[in-house]
């Protein structure tokens, strides 16, 4: 494999992740009852909208048939791509929930 082969190779697999990063905060959007476009907004105004995020969310499945994303696990994918604006707006909202009683 030669310089530009790995380059390709290292691009597509960044773009694959993010991808799934979408995916994962998109879905965790849905189970939460939350919009994941009007979260994404709030978190970056000034970007128009996001065409991978629009392709995502569409692959989301309804809650019923959605495994559980913890909030942890969500706040650290998006950690990993230094989406810290969104994952300050994703804590925003997981503050807001009401407190669930044992």
């Amino acid at each position: 494999m030669n310089k530009k082969e790995m380059e390709e190779q290292v691009i597509q697999n960044y773009q694959r992740d993010e991808g799934m990063m979408i995916l994962i905060f998109a879905q965790w959007c849905v189970n939460n009852g939350l919009d994941p476009q009007e979260l994404y907004c709030r978190a970056y105004p000034a970007q128009s909208e996001n065409p991978l995020l629009k392709q995502m969310t569409e692959l989301t499945v309804p809650i019923e048939e959605s495994e559980e994303i913890p909030d942890a696990t969500l706040l650290g994918v998006l950690s990993i791509f230094g989406n810290d604006d969104l994952a300050f707006v994703v804590s925003e909202e997981i503050e807001r929930r009401p407190v669930k009683k044992p």
